[in-house]
């Protein structure tokens, strides 16, 4: 199974809040078969024990390592919020990216990420995009170094 489907991917989605914003994430992994609901819970308790901003407009949550039993297979959800989710003060979240890992398939895409992050066009042409595929090609592409 990939880790990141073209189906996961959702555009232009809207939340009142950072935690239906968690919930939206969380709930696509479930319905892709990745997670059993309660995983949902596991994310949304992480959040409040820490943040999982990381910068230039991208979150990544999360459940904890007591949530591994709840994840049936390594996947991602992506869901793009044009106008932005307050995470953090003065923080917003264009791109919430759920993960749900048994080992480190999910490496890749965070690397790609991190590159995405360092390159604020790159982060701003992720937010904007009404293809969900320059998401899945970006984060899913193979490294250099393979």
């Amino acid at each position: 199974m990939d880790i990141l489907l073209k189906e996961n991917i959702v555009l232009n989605a809207q939340a009142s809040d950072k935690l239906e914003a968690i919930r939206l994430s969380g709930n696509v992994l479930v319905q892709a078969g990745y997670v059993e609901p309660a995983y949902v819970d596991g994310m949304l308790g992480r959040e409040e024990t820490m943040s999982t901003y990381i910068g230039n407009g991208v979150a990544i949550p999360h459940g904890e390592l007591d949530d591994r039993e709840l994840i049936h297979s390594t996947g991602l959800s992506v869901i793009q919020f044009r106008d932005g989710i307050e995470w953090e003060d003065d923080e917003l979240a264009f791109l919430v990216i759920g993960i749900a890992a048994t080992a480190d398939e999910h490496m890749v895409v965070l690397s790609n990420l991190a590159e995405v992050l360092e390159d604020p066009d790159s982060a701003e042409e992720l937010a904007t995009t009404d293809d969900p595929m320059v998401i899945l090609e970006r984060l899913t592409r193979p490294s250099e170094d393979d």
